[in-house]
């Protein structure tokens, strides 16, 4: 077969036939125009085909007819499609029509039409702000002001947007932490509030989709109290019913909604090449990188045979050898990476690759080395611009990426797509892949699998990837563990009211009863009022993000350099005293963690360090249940008691074990919603399986089950939890769980609960298929278990998961 380029810079015959899995071919697709909306202002028409757009794609046109209109629209279309089109067109013309009709006086600027634009990451609202000013620029229009503001943003700038700006660019954060709490200081934003915009809303799911959701509510309801009622237009990547996300996350009916989904801009050929990292040879040493923690009109090709017995290369050094390489045949590339700790070390070792190759690149010029970065959080601000002006320019030729750039950020040109890992669903999927080839040039992608049973299922079941449809994105706004810290929130910025309540959802009511018994709030004849008296700020109340608590800075001892910060949940597990912080290549010692401040000093180390944990559940509430024979299924609410005991050392590069030493760190809880399955012990006795067996079977087929529910839920992983034992203190019988990682639950484990035997038959499917023999982290192995993959019994668990199929209701 003939392969396109990029692909066979990247294709020896050794790595074609180890490496390649499978093949599939997206055909280009031509585009389809239409005339500019006759209320279009002509100054910004003009703007737009001094950049190159002549005339707009029909979905654009689509969707800003219906936003002209007043209605809510959702426009739901494949990266590089120009939705920021249709938001900027109504939004510009409105301004400037407002300009002409009510002139510039200071009266008439309180006036004005505004527009408040919201994106997921503070990259994606930079670079929505670059564009806007280079379409202001091309139209000669110097009547529109637009600005970002955010947590970055100094105080001097928010005045000047908060008096000033009629586009104002900034994310659901700061909208919860800042804007709404002070809404009295923008009032003139919130008073001319013609246009919302939420951008890239397929992003918000599970926890931070319901969190978002309830901020927007809250947001819509100010701007009715100060007289507005604005218009939203969210943009969305290709997804599973958009028009039902998008009314859950305004709190509408579909029906008051216009969902655009028809894409009509070209696309190119795009190839997409599912890829396994080959089997090391016999005696060969581990290599490995520490990442911490076809369809109608659609071509297909994959190689026969099947995969040989044995370890794998690690999934970062395949993907940092390949990043390598096209960096070495002048390309340009994005690898996206799970965890910002492989971020940094892909980027780290496609350096050093390129340093001991450098490749046919002119060497006169740049090293190739240099033009090799990480992005991910936690960077300061100005860190972030810089990397991300230096890939718009072409300065950098390479990045490795978490998903902070998965998102709508303009970046032409790039010719590959790296994609260390399944990014957790098709939608993520599809918009990483999205990012090659834009402008309707040829791109390619490539999912490297990792060392996930869900990953080794789906590069050998491509039908999984290919012929399934988008997943629908899932969210709770009625989740009690999100919506009642921001029922106090509203209720400080404005009593809430009986109409407000409905708003809110069907739970409201019972919410603020309970808020009143504690205290948090107090009924004044017909509205809820925050209760002053306590000591807590109400917007402090909760997370959007799931945090836990403000981030963790990265201090240098000595000069005192906040180097980066550290999400307070992950904390404990990456920055304790002793751990190994790594920051666009260099490497730090963390000497002290305490009071949110890791000091950490610049140490040269042959090791990285994995923290250990332990973990304890109880049962707090049984909602649901199904009998499988003996065996009893349930969901319902669980607590969740974590705490770090530990941590290891590990040599590079084979991460053989040095040394173990212990933590004293604090608990913490987690009150979820999870499923969980039991069996009386003689159940397994029939199957053979020893007491002593057990712990390991049981342990084995929960870390499968676990690898295996974002096949039916809209999660990976790192989403989830478990935890299995022989015998539990709630149910005395032996006892898998599987619960969700947030605060009130997420919907993961309740989806995995109802699809009970579709997900167990995949996770058997997946085990019987791994060709190891007694487990490998293809199949039972776990990138984040705390007890260090021990004990574990492939077989036994075979045998476990064996039966479920066999007990599983038709």
């Amino acid at each position: 077969m003939t392969y396109p380029e990029p692909l066979t810079a990247l294709l020896t015959p050794r790595r074609q036939q180890a490496g390649l899995v499978h093949v599939e071919t997206v055909p280009a697709r031509a585009g389809r125009h239409a005339p500019w909306p006759s209320w279009a202002d002509a100054d910004l028409v003009a703007g737009y085909a001094a950049r190159g757009v002549q005339r707009p794609w029909e979905h654009q046109v689509a969707a800003a007819e219906a936003a002209w209109a007043g209605r809510h629209v959702v426009l739901a279309t494949a990266t590089g499609s120009g939705k920021s089109l249709a938001a900027w067109l109504p939004a510009i013309t409105a301004v400037r029509e407002a300009s002409r009709n009510l002139g510039t006086s200071i009266a008439a600027l309180n006036r004005r039409p505004t527009t408040l634009y919201l994106s997921p990451t503070k990259a994606l609202a930079a670079d929505q702000l670059h564009g806007l000013e280079t379409l202001l620029r091309s139209a000669q229009i110097r009547d529109v002001r637009a600005a970002t503001c955010d947590g970055d943003t100094a105080l001097s700038e928010r005045d000047w947007v908060r008096d000033h700006a009629d586009l104002v660019l900034t994310n659901p954060d700061f909208v919860h932490f800042s804007l709404l709490p002070r809404h009295q200081r923008w009032q003139r934003l919130l008073r001319g509030l013609r246009y919302v915009v939420v951008d890239e809303c397929h992003a918000y799911r599970g926890v931070l989709g319901a969190h978002v959701a309830v901020v927007l509510r809250r947001l819509l309801r100010l701007a009715a109290h100060y007289g507005a009622r604005p218009t939203a237009i969210l943009a969305s990547a290709t997804t599973g019913d958009p028009a039902v996300s998008a009314a859950r996350l305004l709190g509408v009916d579909t029906d008051a909604l216009v969902a655009v989904t028809d894409d009509a801009a070209p696309a190119g050929r795009r190839t997409v090449a599912l890829w396994q990292p080959p089997v090391l040879d016999d005696g060969a040493p581990v290599e490995e990188i520490d990442g911490g923690e076809g369809e109608d009109g659609v071509n297909a090709w994959r190689p026969t045979g099947t995969p040989a017995d044995g370890p794998r290369r690690s999934t970062l050094a395949e993907t940092a050898e390949l990043l390598a390489d096209l960096v070495r045949s002048d390309r340009r590339a994005l690898a996206f990476v799970r965890s910002r700790v492989g971020a940094e070390a892909i980027a780290d070792q496609t350096r050093s690759m390129l340093r001991d190759r450098p490749g046919a690149l002119d060497r006169t010029a740049t090293e190739p080395a240099d033009t090799v970065a990480a992005y991910r959080g936690g960077y300061l601000p100005e860190e972030r611009r810089e990397l991300e002006r230096a890939l718009r320019t072409g300065d950098l030729r390479a990045l490795a990426t978490t998903n902070a750039l998965e998102l709508g950020v303009d970046i032409s040109g790039l010719d590959a797509v790296l994609i260390a890992g399944w990014p957790g669903t098709r939608v993520s999927f599809w918009q990483q892949v999205g990012r090659s080839g834009r402008a309707g040039a040829e791109g390619l992608a490539v999912l490297i699998a990792s060392d996930n049973p869900l990953d080794a299922y789906l590069v050998h079941h491509p039908e999984t990837i290919f012929s399934t449809p988008i997943e629908a994105t899932a969210f709770d706004p009625g989740n009690p563990y999100v919506l009642a810290p921001h029922l106090c929130a509203a209720a400080a910025e404005v009593p809430l009211t009986e109409q407000d309540l409905v708003t809110f959802g069907p739970t409201a009511a019972d919410l603020v009863g309970e808020l009143v018994a504690r205290g948090m709030l107090r009924r004044r004849r017909n509205a809820w009022y925050w209760n002053y008296s306590r000591p807590e700020d109400p917007a402090s109340l909760t997370d959007l993000r799931g945090g836990g608590g403000p981030p963790v800075q990265v201090v240098e001892e000595g000069t005192g350099r906040v180097l980066g910060t550290v999400d307070a949940g992950r904390a404990d597990a990456t920055v304790h005293t002793g751990a190994i912080y790594v920051h666009q290549g260099r490497t730090y010692l963390v000497r002290d963690y305490a009071d949110d401040v890791a000091i950490v000093t610049e140490a040269q180390v042959g090791y990285r360090t994995r923290s250990r944990s332990e973990k304890q559940i109880s049962v707090l509430e049984t909602r649901a249940e199904q009998q499988w024979g003996p065996v009893r299924w349930c969901y319902g609410a669980l607590e969740v008691t974590d705490r770090v005991v530990g941590y290891d050392r590990r040599r590079l590069p084979s991460l053989e074990l040095i040394g173990s030493y212990p933590l004293d760190l604090p608990e913490h809880t987690l009150r979820t919603t999870g499923c969980w399955w039991t069996a009386a012990p003689e159940v397994f006795d029939d199957l053979g399986l020893a007491p002593a067996d057990l712990p390991g079977a049981l342990h084995a087929a929960e870390h499968a089950a676990i690898g295996l529910l974002g096949l039916v839920a809209t999660c990976d992983r790192w989403d989830i939890g478990g935890l299995s034992t022989a015998v539990h203190a709630d149910t005395y019988q032996p006892t898998v769980f599987v619960y969700d990682g947030y605060p009130g639950g997420a919907g993961f484990a309740e989806r995995g609960f109802a699809v009970a035997k579709q997900w167990i038959t995949a996770t058997r499917d997946a085990v019987a298929g791994c060709s190891c023999e007694t487990g490998c982290p293809a199949c039972i192995q776990s990138p984040k278990c705390g007890n260090n993959n021990s004990p574990l019994d492939k077989a036994g668990a075979l045998a476990v998961l064996g039966l479920l199929v066999e007990l599983a209701p038709e």
